[in-house]
């Protein structure tokens, strides 16, 4: 398969990229009224541009909370900087993946490198956060995802945000804890609640629209700006029923020859169980029941990477 096109350049972060709280990167408005502290996340991956756009518009059309705060969050700068056109994947991250440091043990431990000392220097903006939106696209092009996790809380919120239109109910990866999965986001008894985005392929101009759409029904949904002010974002998407689909498994890489059996770009329906849809080695990976989903396949396959994800449907 072709690499995707690179339709859209890196943004200008201008003023903005120093941003006007005690955290480089971040920009915090404060509300007339007392209400949550919502935050909206870009740039976790230093080449996922969509996020960055999406918070650009935001804060070019002055797109303020009438209650509580609102902050927005651009987060790898330094992989960002080394993003190139000619070699896109190259800048996800200048060390290690700043999505799959959020454990206490990894935060607080010895171990050092850029994305974790970023994420020390951010932590404390997540500590405060009573909502987060995670901005990500994927390696494929593909229909977009909100991941909220295996709590019932990211579903609600999820409903009421009405979009995008599939809903995946997931649990992390085993090499890493993300952002979203931090702390009381993960708590099924704290009210805190984070949810991730995949808006669609990487550089693909359409995953602006879709970053740009989702930021704007998390903030309705919360009820932190005033409908007026959204409006400057574009007219709400229309409301399609949304499909829930329940990861049970992850596969991860074993072996240093993993291959799928043809080419997947997610959400694929699987019809039967047993099926072989790849090998690790030669060991091969089948379906393990009738109608399964599966979820973001990647073209990252080194061992200890996630693979894919197996879902299903939910009535």
């Amino acid at each position: 398969m072709a690499e995707p096109a690179v339709e859209i350049a890196a943004p200008d972060l201008g003023v903005h990229r120093r941003g006007n709280s005690d955290i480089p990167g971040v920009t915090t408005f404060e509300g007339a009224r007392p209400g949550p502290h919502v935050v909206i996340a870009a740039l976790v991956h230093g080449n996922e541009l969509c996020g960055a756009w999406a918070l650009l518009r935001l804060l070019e059309r002055e797109i303020r909370p009438w209650r509580g705060r609102l902050s927005l969050a651009f987060v790898n700068l330094a992989a960002f900087d080394a993003f190139d056109p000619g070699n896109p994947k190259a800048s996800r991250y200048l060390d290690e993946d700043l999505n799959r440091v959020w454990s206490p043990a990894t935060l607080d431990g010895p171990r050092r490198s850029r994305e974790l000392e970023r994420a020390r220097e951010i932590r404390p903006l997540i500590e405060r956060a009573d909502f987060l939106l995670d901005i990500h696209s994927m390696q494929l092009p593909a229909p977009p995802l909100l991941l909220t996790g295996v709590t019932d809380k990211g579903r609600r919120l999820a409903a009421a945000m009405g979009f995008p239109g599939c809903i995946v109910a997931d649990a992390g990866h085993r090499n890493g804890a993300r952002i979203r999965d931090f702390g009381a986001f993960g708590d099924p008894d704290s009210p805190r609640t984070a949810v991730l985005v995949e808006c669609g392929q990487h550089w693909a101009r359409r995953s602006v629209a879709v970053a740009i759409a989702t930021c704007r029904q998390f903030l309705a949904a919360l009820e932190v700006v005033e409908p007026r002010l959204l409006e400057r974002l574009g007219r709400a998407p229309a409301r399609k029923s949304q499909r829930v689909v329940e990861v049970t498994e992850a596969v991860t890489v074993a072996a240093g020859r993993f291959r799928f059996t043809r080419e997947f770009r997610g959400l694929e329906v699987i019809r039967e169980a047993g099926t072989v849809i790849a090998y690790d080695g030669t060991l091969p990976i089948r379906t393990p029941y009738d109608r399964c989903v599966l979820i973001m396949p990647s073209r990252r396959l080194a061992p200890g990477f996630t693979a894919v994800r197996l879902g299903r449907f939910l009535d």
